[in-house]
């Protein structure tokens, strides 16, 4: 028997780079961006959750659809909530209307590899 170490355990074992391309960085962040016009903040949680420590860009796209969308979240519960004094049907259109506008824009300057900050958004994570 000899007395040889074994090689120490690979550093990532499941093969994944820790940061992810420039490229990948714009799909990811753009995908999330359109991903909450249909499902609302949760493609931005969980994008953030997954993507957040695989760059910079990503983690920015990701962070700033996440407190957009949970503003969005919270104006639609108003919205549903003042429809019982007729305004909140407005209000949901309101909200329906600029949740697309702004996360389409978001979207385009993601893919272009430019940083984007939502308007109206309250900012919840960072």
């Amino acid at each position: 028997m000899s007395d040889a170490t074994p090689p120490p355990p690979p550093a990532n074992p499941y093969g994944q780079s820790q940061q992810l391309s420039p490229s990948d960085e714009k799909l990811w962040a753009t995908l999330i961006h359109i991903g909450g016009i249909f499902f609302s903040f949760v493609p931005a949680l969980i994008g953030y959750l997954i993507l957040k420590d695989k760059g910079p860009f990503v983690r920015a796209h990701t962070a700033t659809a996440l407190n957009f969308q949970i503003t969005m979240a919270i104006a639609y519960v108003v919205g549903i909530i003042l429809t019982f004094v007729l305004i909140g049907i407005f209000v949901l259109i309101a909200v329906g209307v600029v949740t697309i506008v702004f996360s389409i824009i978001a979207a385009v300057k993601a893919n272009q590899g430019e940083p984007y900050t939502y308007p109206l958004a309250i900012k919840f994570v960072s």
